[in-house]
């Protein structure tokens, strides 16, 4: 059975590639930007496709931009919370507004368009939601200290909205993918602090020229993990977790070996806090 696909962060990247994948797969997709002119330029017109101009950062679009899915197919089948970016600094360096604009987008957008689809989703008794994550939603570099608390509330959010909707038979899975070749971190894509504090700029592992030159070298292929995506929302179990590419799995494994090194290591002081 075809699916009816409402996609965020559309006009570029990874959220391109879904929806390709989703049209190449016999689906519907209801392809969301900020400008549907821009959203065009990226996918074409095609008969299944319905462009529609969300800003996931306003409330009012995001349902307005639910509802014109739901006018245009009758229903929804997969959300995909893909829209976000990156603003990368030291702690220190990042102002309170850079790291507020970086929360706007990738967690209170996702939750507007979230909140915006359930009662449709609810409604119909089936749905998925797949919320577009990191590597860094669970596992800290330097430097990207505000991106990785906007992914770790993804994680948080994920996990919880799929214990509260599985009574209603909908399925919510958050993707953590490693580093793929997109223009997620080109120069006219990702975001840098604009204090600069000599003192970090030491740090080879958080120096701005070190992470633009990742750009064009990310090892895994953004196609396959539309491909990929397309698989998981066809599927009658799809994963509550899915962990994108083979450094993403490096990175999963590493972490939870560390944690439970460290768990083990305070573990006695940990068990005898309880009132005597």
């Amino acid at each position: 059975m075809s699916k009816v696909w409402f996609i965020t962060g559309t006009t570029r990247g990874l959220g391109t590639e879904i929806a390709k994948a989703a049209l190449a797969a016999g689906d519907k997709v209801v392809a969301t930007g900020r400008e549907v002119t821009a959203v065009i330029e990226a996918l074409g017109h095609h008969d299944e496709l319905l462009a529609v101009a969300l800003d996931v950062t306003d409330e009012k679009q995001a349902i307005e931009a639910i509802t014109a899915a739901v006018a245009w197919c009758g229903r929804i089948d997969v959300v995909v919370n893909n829209a976000g970016y990156a603003v990368l600094g030291a702690l220190e360096e990042l102002s309170d507004a850079e790291v507020r604009e970086q929360f706007e987008t990738n967690v209170f957008g996702l939750l507007n368009v979230t909140r915006a689809a359930l009662p449709v989703l609810r409604a119909q008794g089936r749905g998925h939601v797949i919320n577009i994550s990191s590597v860094a939603g669970y596992h800290g570099g330097v430097g990207a200290s505000a991106y990785c608390a906007t992914k770790y509330a993804v994680e948080g959010i994920t996990e919880c909205l799929a214990l509260e909707v599985a009574p209603f038979g909908l399925d919510v899975t958050v993707v953590e993918p490693g580093y793929f070749r997109t223009e997620f971190l080109s120069s006219d894509s990702v975001r840098f602090a604009t204090q600069v504090i000599a003192d970090y700029a030491k740090d080879p592992d958080g120096a701005r020229e070190a992470v633009l030159a990742i750009h064009g070298k990310q090892a895994n292929d953004p196609k396959k993990l539309a491909q990929a995506l397309v698989l998981l929302a066809h599927s009658q179990k799809p994963p509550l977790r899915f962990t994108a590419g083979s450094d993403a799995v490096g990175y999963f494994e590493g972490e939870l070996k560390k944690r439970h090194h460290e768990l083990w290591a305070w573990h006695d002081l940990s068990t005898s806090l309880a009132h005597d």
